[in-house]
């Protein structure tokens, strides 16, 4: 769960500067070299293992992860631009109910009482702090909620791919050859539209690249030592750092509905910690 808290504030600030930089450059662009870079930074920290190491055990598998995460990326650039980042975040919150419900259709993970209370309890406090009952409401969806709201089951599709692979890979294999074949996958999408970034877009491509394979890294992380079942609440701790980072970066202050569903997600992901380290204790001693 640590691993998946650390990831998801990665990825928070990953999703801040993608949001600027898709508002001033090609979104293809931006996810084609978001992806370029990040591939070079785990590739360089993959070669210490030696050469060898770079190339996958299960090629195939790796294959269909990428052609998923691939759709997911095609979906949820074409919604950048058209939905705020707050929006973004929350949207994304559907995505662990799909993850869940795969964990046991296809993975035959089981999903206990703990971690479906969990998961809707966290929902619940997304709910509070979107508060769907103001102002415009749902009436106010758009085009661009719903193409970031279909990139979550595809989403989903490559995520449980790579707790397939987490049994057989290592974790820096796993995320380098996503990478690889989302830039592939991509490239005919982007190159078209190249405009060269700047320096300061140029800075903003690096930090990306560096945030976006650790992210994914931790998760991997994640994935490798629980099941992806357990872990799938802590992503609702996203929207706890986005008011955060919106607070120290942006200077806007919380409303009361957020710190209230900030305070239910917290309290869901911490109770669900200690089931699970509980349920665990006699695994480990009869191990």
């Amino acid at each position: 769960m640590l691993w998946m808290m650390l990831a998801g504030a990665m990825f928070i600030v990953l999703n801040t500067m993608m949001k600027r930089l898709a508002g001033q450059l090609d979104p293809w662009l931006v996810g084609l070299l978001r992806y370029a870079i990040g591939a070079a930074v785990i590739a360089t920290a993959t070669l210490r293992l030696g050469p060898r190491t770079l190339w996958p055990r299960a090629p195939r598998l790796q294959f269909v992860r990428g052609l998923f995460h691939s759709g997911g990326m095609i979906l949820w650039f074409a919604a950048l631009p058209k939905v705020s980042l707050t929006a973004l975040t929350a949207i994304a919150f559907s995505g662990p109910i799909f993850i869940c419900l795969g964990a046991v259709l296809f993975l035959r993970e089981r999903m206990t009482g703990a971690r479906w209370a969990a998961v809707l309890v966290g929902f619940g406090g997304v709910l509070l702090v979107l508060n769907p009952g103001a102002g415009a409401g749902f009436a106010g969806v758009s085009a661009g909620m719903l193409l970031m709201l279909a990139s979550q089951p595809v989403f989903a599709g490559s995520y449980l791919v790579a707790k397939a692979l987490a049994a057989r890979e290592r974790s820096e294999v796993i995320v380098l050859w996503q990478h690889l074949w989302v830039v592939v996958l991509l490239a005919p999408l982007a190159l078209p539209h190249w405009t060269a970034p700047n320096a300061l877009q140029w800075v903003l491509f690096v930090a990306c690249g560096f945030f976006g394979a650790g992210g994914h890294y931790c998760m991997m992380r994640a994935f490798r030592v629980a099941d992806i079942s357990a872990v799938q609440t802590v992503k609702f701790l996203e929207l706890v750092w986005a008011g955060i980072l919106g607070f120290l970066v942006f200077g806007s202050v919380p409303a009361g509905a957020t710190v209230l569903g900030g305070a239910v997600i917290l309290a869901s992901t911490l109770l669900l910690a200690r089931h699970e380290s509980r349920a665990a204790r006699p695994r480990e001693t009869a191990a």
